[in-house]
């Protein structure tokens, strides 16, 4: 009797713990890979979608009208597996990673502007600004590479003592947010390399994210630490009030604002903060593979949209919009 009475109390705490961690609703969903997608990233405004399948290769979808809006194909011609990828603050432009090389593309006129080659490390992450030419790349072998690719001039930030999991440019090209394997996050300037902010962890760090204005930064590591920094005064606003133990984040994203925060992890979970509080406002379960075993889905991107929706791009090759009603 004691046996069946501790199985059902674990049963009853098992089912409390779901119901709570899940809030909110799914409003729609689109199945744009059903083979899975190795990247996948949104708008800031969450109405389009860049992915890449080994089937399809890369692939620009408008969510909002429910359309292909280009096939671009393959990155290089050896087919390499698109690894990384972002679209610009603006809308305008998009680039994609292998471990190898990157590609910067014209989503306007549904145009590649160049395949470049990367000898000294692995990409890891990378950014674009708005112009479509300054980008910055996290490499394996601890650099934060910036390029502008309009003067060819090349920049390598070296403070980082290990691997750069993490990066963010701002919109307009100025500053670079990185973050590594060596518990440091950097905020820096693109022109001289100088450090304007640096925050320490006690774990790798796995996320970095500014906020499009450049007031506010997010650092996250692989235990349960995400922070929000005052960019303007180097201090710490909040920090997350993560339930779960070793939380890694995949994807993060601040709402215009800046009033509130997106997440998305390796574990499927999708959700909103209150970046003044730290506080959570929304947790939901991003969609697996049909039949995947394990069903597994890494949350690539996040997205908010100007009415409070959350978007959400994963691994499955499904984006979802979400809502705290």
């Amino acid at each position: 009797m004691r046996s069946i009475s501790q199985r059902i109390c674990l049963i009853l705490t098992v089912i409390a713990l779901s119901g709570c961690f899940f809030t909110g609703s799914e409003v729609q969903r689109w199945q744009l890979a059903t083979d899975g997608a190795t990247s996948f990233s949104l708008s800031r405004n969450g109405r389009f979608a860049l992915y890449y399948t080994n089937a399809q290769g890369i692939v620009l979808w408008d969510l909002q009208q429910n359309k292909n809006l280009a096939k671009f194909g393959s990155q290089d011609p050896a087919h390499n597996t698109v690894i990384s990828s972002a679209i610009s603050d603006n809308n305008r432009y998009a680039i994609t990673a292998t471990a190898q090389n990157f590609a910067v593309w014209d989503l306007a006129w549904g145009q590649s502007d160049g395949l470049w080659s990367i000898s000294d490390g692995i990409i890891r992450d990378v950014d674009i600004a708005n112009n479509g030419q300054h980008v910055v790349l996290g490499l394996s072998n601890g650099k934060a590479l910036y390029i502008d690719l309009g003067t060819g001039r090349r920049l390598e930030f070296l403070a980082h003592r290990e691997k750069v999991n993490s990066v963010a440019i701002s919109p307009n090209g100025q500053y670079v947010l990185s973050g590594g394997n060596d518990y440091m996050a950097y905020f820096w300037d693109t022109k001289t390399g100088q450090v304007r902010n640096r925050f320490e962890h006690q774990s790798r760090i796995s996320r970095v994210a500014l906020q499009r204005d450049g007031l506010l930064a997010l650092t996250a590591d692989g235990t349960n630490e995400a922070y929000i920094w005052d960019l303007t005064t180097g201090e710490q606003q909040a920090q997350l009030s993560v339930r779960l133990r070793q939380q890694n984040l995949s994807s993060a994203r601040f709402s215009d604002d800046g009033k509130m925060l997106a997440t998305g992890t390796p574990a499927k979970r999708v959700e909103l903060w209150d970046t003044t509080t730290g506080e959570n406002l929304g947790r939901w379960e991003a969609a697996t593979q049909q039949d995947a075993r394990p069903p597994s889905a890494v949350v690539y991107d996040v997205a908010i949209t100007s009415t409070g929706q959350v978007i959400s791009g994963a691994s499955s090759g499904i984006a979802q919009a979400w809502t705290t009603d």
